[in-house]
């Protein structure tokens, strides 16, 4: 019997009553994971800075593996549309990845909403990535210890331990997190570790020409985007869940959901 067939019969029966708290300590990977504890990393968008392009989920997909026509992605962009009469819409066709060169608002199962330009009072654009909250509950939930914080607060997801069963998908509030077309396994953001680990940027705070993302570290206070954050007004995503998210935003506009 594989592992992974293993470890899902384990969550239907009484096997996973029956193993010990101490093996599952025993094999999560942050055990086995070396990282500076005097970092602390986090994310700054600035919303006025995005246009929509599309260059940065591009790069992504690219630079992560996932499949550049699939709907599914790291992270993503989300248009706003405010009409005069109060109303606002919102789509994120494709992840935003083509940029946004219709008028049309896509209202999802094949139906669109064209909005006249007359008729708009504000729009504006917000991308979006995985949170990676101080108080995770993708984390809590994993039963056998695939998603796990690092030191530096990134939360990561170890695809040989990973078996599938989706609770880190159900229990994400930001709905950052899917599964992987190929490997089937949880999938999301994770700020690009294998760059930043190595001293670079993650993929799409290097294709963003007009410098709308950006990674800082909270624990350094020299750090531009720490500045920011201590010193500016700032706003966060779905404050009320409790997981305390360490994506930032700035220029923030209150119809962001």
């Amino acid at each position: 019997m594989k592992r992974r067939d293993f470890f899902k019969l384990s969550l239907k029966g009484v096997i996973t009553a029956g193993l010990a708290k101490g093996l599952f300590e025993l094999v999560k990977p942050e055990h086995i994971l070396a990282s500076t504890s005097n970092i602390r990393r986090v994310f700054l968008i600035d919303a006025q800075e995005c246009c929509g392009c599309g260059l940065c989920i591009k790069a992504c997909k690219l630079e992560n593996e996932i499949p550049y026509e699939s709907s599914v992605s790291r992270t993503w962009i989300e248009r706003y549309v405010l009409t005069k009469d109060g109303k606002v819409h919102a789509d994120a066709t494709n992840a935003g990845k083509d940029g946004f060169t219709s008028t049309k608002i896509d209202l999802g199962m094949g139906k669109y909403k064209d909005i006249k330009k007359e008729d708009i009072k504000k729009a504006f654009f917000v991308p979006k990535l995985c949170n990676q909250c101080e108080n995770p509950s993708c984390v809590q939930v994993c039963p056998v210890g695939a998603t796990y914080q690092a030191a530096d607060g990134v939360v990561l997801v170890d695809r040989k331990w990973c078996i599938g069963c989706g609770y880190c998908i159900m229990a994400c509030p930001y709905g950052v997190r899917f599964f992987h077309p190929k490997y089937r396994t949880a999938e999301k953001c994770n700020f690009c570790y294998h760059r930043i680990s190595k001293g670079l940027k993650t993929a799409c705070v290097q294709a963003c020409v007009f410098g709308s993302r950006k990674l800082g570290n909270l624990k350094d206070p020299n750090d531009p985007v720490t500045k920011t954050i201590m010193t500016e007004r700032v706003w966060v995503l779905k404050e009320e869940y409790g997981t305390k998210p360490q994506v930032y935003y700035t220029n923030l506009s209150m119809e962001v959901r």
